[in-house]
């Protein structure tokens, strides 16, 4: 089972687990008629059960252009220099799979294609795709948040627009400098990379 993050503390009272009742009223049907595909991964013995989003599906591929050494040093110590560069969201997206939180990044990523759309019609539907996909309690790739940040959404709901889920956006994007980022540092991912790229600067 897949360890999910816990979201930051704003200081609201209401448990984390009284969010689910913060459901979609504007969208009532979004999550039932998402189409699914799943699939089995053995970990440690134990199957899980992914699932691919619609987002996933329609995310602009990003070309891997192999980290000089100075770039994946400079990840170290720049959470936002890392997030900035292909390779590194890359990279660290190769983490969070592991840890099976690789829908934080889908999300922040869904939300940045969304702020450079400027058709009202893509708009709408991209907004509806992301609630269904990463913010719906249905969802199996929910994002963690909080329940101030979840009733922001759902008000924006009404009249989507390109920035509806900025709050939304920028909580997830401090969950991952503050919790996973640190791990992503001193995992095998990120060691195993450094070393490759120290190598073959050695060997030129």
């Amino acid at each position: 089972m897949r360890k999910r993050q816990q979201p930051i503390n704003d200081g609201n009272p209401q448990a984390p687990g009284n969010q689910r009742q913060d459901t979609c009223f504007f969208w009532s049907c979004c999550c039932s008629c998402s189409c699914f595909t799943v699939r089995s991964e053995e970990t440690g013995g134990a199957e899980r059960q992914t699932s691919t989003t619609k987002m996933e599906s329609i995310e602009v591929s990003e070309e891997c252009l192999q980290p000089t050494l100075e770039e994946v040093r400079s990840w170290t110590h720049n959470f936002d220099k890392m997030m900035s560069n292909p390779d590194g969201r890359n990279i660290f997206r190769e983490f969070l799979r592991s840890e099976y939180s690789e829908e934080n990044l889908l999300f922040w990523l869904a939300c940045e294609d969304l702020k450079n759309e400027k058709n009202m019609n893509v708009i709408e539907e991209k907004s509806r795709t992301i609630y269904e996909d990463y913010i719906s309690v249905l969802s199996p790739r929910e994002v963690s948040l909080d329940s101030r940040v979840r009733e922001v959404v759902n008000r924006n709901l009404t009249e989507p627009n390109s920035n509806m889920y900025d709050e939304a956006q920028l909580q997830v994007y401090t969950l991952m400098h503050r919790d996973s980022f640190p791990r992503f540092l001193n995992s095998p991912v990120y060691k195993s990379l450094l070393q490759r790229r120290t190598s073959s600067t050695s060997e030129t």
